[in-house]
């Protein structure tokens, strides 16, 4: 072993590895008969065992080495005589012994892991905490169903556009799904951790994902309901649109990421004005009663599947439209479409614009139309559900958030 600056290198960060995770074991010992074996000395030892066995370049060394430490741990288990003797402690010694050896060769990555096993071993109330009393059940499904569905289901799904569903990429549909489950799941964590107090906005803004008309009418029926509660329902509304905006730059960045220079401009100020609209409306909101913690699903699989599916239906129609009747027809049916919902046919001009059948200018206004006409929805949904008091405050700023959306496009033309 040759003794120059990158060895002793190396040899520091072992020592400094063994030591910040012995502490934490140390602290857990115990005392007396009862008490784990290995503490704050053991595991800086094995630390440095491990890095001079890889140091001296003789893998047979090393692997004796990682026998002998995995044999004291399983004698040291078989020992134990705690009420709760578990294998934490056997696991840290051995892992440690292998970030002793992984520092010969990856320090950056040795010293990232082992602060991170650190902070498990050091979170141990707080995780166990939030495993058995926070998470619910149906909570631990729903993540059980969003890993499967972006680790599983999404490297299978096929990786080409199919013709029989109008060019569309069947595995950027699923990430489109996944995506959208991710966000909400977000945002279910976050009504979690704030609370009922900022819990309507937090739903308007989680909602908005899946259904801006939606929660603007859940909203409305809400604040009809509890007129106290109005002004927080008329944020939560205008928050929805704020996320309205935030998909369809999600969205675009996902399938054609170029298309955000078009329409990146008229999101940018739509996300701005609802955002201002929806802070002005919760400041002046009374404070809300704790009703409780959202104990409900993280996200809704039906909803994004649903949302992908019909992003497949309408691209292939689109497609058909524009093949046979040209550019006006793709106004006109995205513009329909949009009265039931914008992030689809947003989301197939987006896709065609990618496949090089249309340009970026009628990208952008094909998606303003759809802004608009959904925005059409959501004011008649915001009168029926919540009667004129809702209905106007929340129509006017659903207005101002369409203006905004279309400034940049009438500037443009201006210029």
């Amino acid at each position: 072993m040759d003794l120059s600056y990158d060895t002793l290198t190396t040899l520091a960060l072992a020592l400094g590895l063994g030591l910040l995770i012995g502490i934490d074991r140390e602290r857990r010992k115990g005392s007396g008969p009862t008490r784990h074996f290995a503490g704050i000395r053991t595991f800086s030892l094995v630390s440095l065992a491990g890095a001079v066995a890889q140091s001296l370049n003789q893998p047979w060394i090393t692997l004796v080495a990682a026998v002998l430490v995995a044999t004291l741990a399983v004698i040291s288990h078989m020992k134990d005589r705690s009420r709760d003797p578990g294998v934490t402690t056997e696991m840290a010694l051995f892992v440690t012994f292998l970030l002793g050896v992984l520092a010969v060769e990856q320090q950056a990555v040795a010293a990232a892991v082992g602060v991170v096993v650190a902070g498990l071993l050091a979170a141990r109330v707080p995780l166990q905490r939030f495993s058995t009393r926070t998470l619910s059940e149906q909570e631990l499904r729903d993540a059980l169903v969003l890993a499967a569905s972006a680790l599983i289901i999404l490297p299978l799904a096929p990786n080409q556009p199919v013709a029989w569903l109008g060019g569309v990429n069947p595995r950027t549909v699923w990430l489109l799904v996944v995506m959208i489950m991710s966000v909400q799941a977000v945002g279910h964590v976050a009504l979690r951790l704030f609370g009922a107090k900022l819990g309507l906005p937090l739903s308007g803004l989680v909602a908005g994902f899946v259904s801006s008309t939606a929660t603007v009418a859940a909203m409305g029926a809400r604040a009809r309901k509890r007129p106290e509660l109005r002004m927080a329902c008329v944020a939560a509304a205008w928050f929805s649109t704020v996320s309205t905006a935030l998909l369809l730059a999600l969205m675009a960045l996902v399938l054609q990421p170029t298309a955000l220079r078009s329409l990146g401009p008229s999101l940018a100020c739509a996300l701005a004005t609802a955002l201002v609209l929806g802070l002005a409306a919760l400041r002046r909101s009374d404070t809300l009663a704790d009703d409780g913690q959202e104990m409900g699903r993280a996200f809704s699989p039906v909803q994004s599947i649903g949302l992908a599916l019909l992003l497949s239906a309408i691209t292939a129609v689109v497609a058909w439209v524009q093949g046979v009747f040209g550019t006006l027809a793709i106004y006109a049916t995205t513009a329909l479409a949009g009265f039931a919902d914008l992030h689809s046919p947003a989301a197939a001009v987006i896709t065609l614009s990618a496949q090089g059948g249309i340009e970026p200018a009628t990208v952008l206004t094909a998606v303003l139309l759809a802004f608009s006409t959904n925005t059409i929805s959501k004011i008649i949904a915001a009168y029926a559900a919540g009667g004129a008091r809702f209905g106007t405050p929340v129509s006017l700023g659903l207005v101002a958030v369409a203006v905004a959306a279309w400034l940049p496009w009438g500037l443009t033309l201006v210029w």
